[in-house]
């Protein structure tokens, strides 16, 4: 039992080790860190890789050729093997013929035959990939930053009693503020997959069907919509910054200390 006690002991104080680590990686986080980071995020956005005025520029050749003769299914050996029969009939035949292999088509919706590439693989956007790899990481950082600021504020909540909750409702709307910060944040990783998801559906398209011109132009519509995407989320990743700067420091003394334990005088 005494055995038993004394680990229970160490266990309460390694907690409250880590309880208070938490609080001091939050105040320097709130009062230092994200001052630094609005600041390097408004200078990333202003930067020219997030400020390209023809959006052209940041296209990329998907390396898929034309085909010199399109794919079409020979009917001439049709009529050719029938020159003991009546025109009229041949005809009939071809018809019949070409009717079948139209509706098989868009049956299966089968396009080209595609086996192997004439260039080798479709590379991605590298201007696109380029600029991913760089906010991909601003995102992971500030989910965890706001995951962090999230249990520092969890921590300093008093435990529930009547009345003098002013400042635990401060708290909680900051709280609020961080979840939401938080999930936003999250919700990004989705939309990069989204984009690689879609672009490649298109790309096949593209290879089955190679003589259709708007496949290639959608391709250039989804990049220069990932680029406007992008430079959305890192103006989103600064505004974050500094709006959980801003609510903390602000609310800071009623977050630390929710309640005094002064009472007001009567009179």
């Amino acid at each position: 039992m005494a055995q038993s006690s004394s680990k229970g002991a160490n266990y309460l104080e390694e907690i409250n080790s880590w309880k208070e680590d938490i609080k001091k990686q939050a105040e320097e986080l709130v009062l230092k860190t994200f001052p630094r980071k609005t600041l390097e995020l408004h200078q990333l956005f202003t930067s020219p890789k997030f400020n390209i005025k023809h959006l052209s520029a940041i296209k990329t050749d998907i390396n898929i050729p034309v085909p010199d003769y399109p794919y079409v299914k020979d009917v001439s050996s049709i009529s050719n093997n029938h020159d003991g029969e009546s025109p009229s009939k041949s005809q009939s035949k071809k018809r019949k013929y070409l009717a079948i292999s139209k509706d098989d088509d868009l049956k299966n919706d089968a396009g080209s035959r595609v086996l192997v590439l004439p260039y080798g693989s479709v590379p991605c956007n590298k201007n696109i990939v380029a600029l991913i790899d760089i906010v991909k990481p601003l995102i992971r950082q500030l989910v965890e930053d706001s995951n962090l600021l999230k249990m520092w504020i969890l921590f300093l909540i008093p435990r529930i009693e009547d009345g003098n909750n002013f400042g635990v409702s401060i708290q909680e709307d900051t709280l609020g503020e961080i979840r939401t910060v938080e999930a936003e944040a999250s919700a990004y990783f989705d939309q990069m997959s989204r984009y690689f998801l879609g672009r490649a559906k298109i790309v096949t398209k593209i290879a089955k069907y190679p003589h259709v011109e708007d496949f290639r132009r959608n391709v250039e519509e989804i990049d220069e919509k990932e680029f406007l995407s992008l430079r959305l989320i890192v103006a989103e990743l600064r505004n974050h910054y500094a709006s959980l700067h801003d609510i903390v420091t602000k609310n800071l003394e009623k977050i630390k200390l929710p309640r005094t334990s002064n009472t007001s005088t009567m009179y």
